[in-house]
């Protein structure tokens, strides 16, 4: 069954090309000869402020250059975000691009009375993180718990209503030999072909 999928590139150097970038292609080109519906947002190229207060996020308007990219995610039926740890977290880019596309009325909405538990404005949507790193995945994933990973899944992406939230984790990235390389592309390949 062939799926809508938004493929986030979160690398901060839209100038030159990373293994991330190859990663994103490969799915994203396996994933539309496969049939489904792909659609892509390069965050770097994207220019919009950074949100600087709650009042700002909650009744400011959403910057020109992201109404394609909150667009997109509405559509979406599985969202796909690709991005480098930086100093054991994303990069400051794509926290501040998240914080801009989930704002109320869009991502979540408030409930009435004053409840503590605000309505989801993006269930029913999937998502996989796509993380590459200097230190070994393993070593990220039980040693620093993925904490930031899990932060994201938990605190943005659950919070809106985005399950189930996968994740692939790529270690050693500045000692990857070519032939690695190629099998993670395959990989992330055979991922974009099913839709996962």
């Amino acid at each position: 069954m062939s799926k809508r999928i938004l493929v986030i590139q979160g690398h901060p150097d839209g100038d030159q090309p990373h293994l991330l970038h190859a990663l994103a292609d490969a799915y994203t080109d396996a994933a539309r000869q496969a049939g489904h519906a792909v659609r892509t947002t390069h965050v770097a190229k994207l220019d919009f402020p950074l949100l600087r207060s709650q009042v700002e996020w909650e009744k400011g308007e959403l910057p020109s250059a992201l109404r394609q990219a909150q667009e997109d995610i509405g559509w979406a039926e599985h969202l796909v975000l690709f991005f480098p740890l930086w100093l054991g977290d994303m990069p400051a880019l794509v926290k501040a691009f998240l914080e801009q596309v989930a704002r109320p009325g869009f991502a979540f909405h408030y409930k009435e009375g004053g409840s503590p538990f605000n309505a989801k404005g993006l269930k029913g949507r999937s998502a996989r993180v796509v993380v590459t790193m200097g230190m070994p995945a393993l070593v990220y994933r039980w040693y620093f718990r993925a904490h930031s990973v899990k932060s994201l899944e938990r605190n943005i992406l659950g919070f809106v209503g985005i399950a189930p939230v996968n994740e692939t984790l790529i270690g050693m990235v500045g000692d990857l030999k070519a032939e690695d390389a190629q099998k993670w592309k395959q990989k992330l390949a055979r991922l974009g072909e099913l839709g996962h």
